[in-house]
């Protein structure tokens, strides 16, 4: 039986990442917010999703209220689950980032060789790491949701920063301390990080 030839050629292929960076205008990329509980990774994060939008450009937030609940809510706080959960939101961000969207993750990820994968699964080109180097006393201080206590107290193990280290960033592409800087600053550097990435 003769092969049937395709009518529609044009739709034999899936549309690629750049037909998606075309129609939104914009480029994909994944900025990692890491640094300390209560350094102020979500309320810049949000703060420069919130400027985004305003400008026009369609960004995602993923943080610990939106990936803890959902695809993992399954995990626990134990090494391994700690690296599951990191690898599926380096896989999620990578999925949104090929869509050509701009991503914020706002993560602790306290070691650099989490960070490090998280990296390689994205693609270094797209992957650009925001250390809030926030002061522990200060973190301390912000101590919102009364975590820092807990853990001084013996009630949370392995808390990052009190009973668990935190590894400084090798070479972040920006460092941002929210004790120094406004919010305006600091939402000001993260954008220039990402109208800058070609």
């Amino acid at each position: 039986m003769e092969e049937t030839k395709h009518i529609y050629p044009i739709f034999d292929r899936m549309l690629t990442r750049r037909d998606k960076e075309t129609l939104l205008g914009q480029r994909g990329v994944m900025v990692w917010f890491t640094g300390l509980s209560g350094s102020g990774k979500s309320t810049v994060a949000i703060a420069v999703e919130r400027e985004l939008h305003r400008r026009g450009l369609l960004c995602r937030i993923l943080d610990g209220d939106n990936i803890r609940t959902g695809i993992n809510n399954n995990l626990g706080f134990s090494e391994a689950d700690r690296v599951e959960n990191i690898r599926r939101i380096a896989e999620v961000g990578k999925l949104f980032v090929d869509t050509g969207i701009i991503t914020l993750a706002a993560f602790i990820s306290p070691t650099n060789s989490l960070r490090e994968m998280a990296e390689r699964i994205i693609g270094e080109a797209d992957f650009k790491e925001v250390y809030v180097s926030t002061p522990l006393a200060v973190c301390e201080q912000r101590d919102v949701k009364g975590l820092y206590a807990k853990a001084r107290r013996g009630e949370i193990k392995d808390f990052t920063g009190v009973s668990a280290p935190f590894e400084v960033p090798v070479r972040p592409a920006l460092a941002i301390d929210t004790s120094v800087l406004s919010l305006e600053e600091s939402v000001e550097k993260v954008l220039e990080l990402i109208l800058n990435h070609k």
